[in-house]
């Protein structure tokens, strides 16, 4: 064995390497996830956590970044670099906190980001559950396909009655609001939002426990974790998405309601 005399840190195929002397250790990917702050490279944080792909994209942003710091992306794309930030957190299992939130100069960014991911629920997400549900079928043709297929049918159901009536009720009662213009309906409040909204992602779960505890298939391993895999991420985009709703956009849209009433 050679003597161990020193080491540096290398990275090399998306693993750390530790080196000593001609010695290699492999280690494995570490499970903690950066705070993002203005200064850290985007990149880094993709390679970190690659289900901020999927937040660039709510933003409508290239993943190819280059070197570009999360400052720089908010100044190229024009973005409130408070609320850029704070989604950017979520998606990295970090909470915002009620200054921060008050802090947010541009919430209508929080309306573009919402009815995007509402668009990636329903022309990406669904099509490609739906079309697992529908390969487990093909092969398979057992009544406990069925059984899923409707429970998540009826699920789906309750998840666009949700997001149209954000997109036609919520939202532009909201985006008149921050415009400040008069458009905003007199019959609407955030308070009534709030009483209406629900924690759509809640039900995922019970399908989940359905696959993972109680519904016995027959082969096909590949087709059901990619199908479970991507009620994983749906469900986890749909909390991230609550949050969003619940804790910065709806605290920022009742202040401005105290403005609008005092004026």
């Amino acid at each position: 064995m050679p003597v161990i005399y020193g080491h540096i840190f290398n990275t090399f195929r998306g693993y750390n390497i530790k080196t000593y002397s001609s010695t290699f250790v492999l280690i494995m990917y570490s499970t903690h996830k950066t705070y993002i702050r203005s200064d850290k490279q985007m990149t880094a944080l993709l390679k970190e956590n690659p289900s901020l792909l999927l937040f660039l994209e709510h933003f409508e942003i290239d993943f190819c970044l280059g070197e570009i710091t999360v400052n720089q992306i908010c100044s190229k794309y024009n973005l409130d670099q408070t609320a850029f930030i704070l989604i950017g957190n979520l998606y990295n299992d970090f909470y915002p906190n009620e200054q921060d939130v008050s802090a947010i100069k541009d919430p209508e960014i929080l309306i573009r980001f919402l009815k995007n991911s509402h668009n990636y629920y329903k022309d990406d997400k669904y099509p490609e559950i739906k079309g697992y549900i529908g390969q487990l079928k093909t092969r398979q043709n057992s009544e406990n396909i069925h059984l899923i297929e409707q429970f998540f049918n009826s699920y789906f159901n309750e998840v666009l009655e949700h997001l149209n009536y954000e997109d036609e009720v919520a939202f532009p009662y909201f985006y008149n609001l921050i415009k400040n213009n008069n458009e905003a309906r007199k019959d609407f409040s955030a308070k009534e939002y709030l009483e209406h909204h629900t924690d759509i992602e809640t039900k995922l779960d019970d399908l989940k426990n359905l696959l993972l505890n109680h519904i016995v298939l027959d082969k096909d391993l590949t087709i059901r974790r990619k199908f479970l895999q991507s009620l994983f991420e749906f469900e986890k985009d749909l909390r991230i998405h609550s949050v969003i709703e619940e804790k910065i956009l709806l605290p920022v849209v009742t202040q401005l309601e105290g403005i609008k009433k005092n004026e």
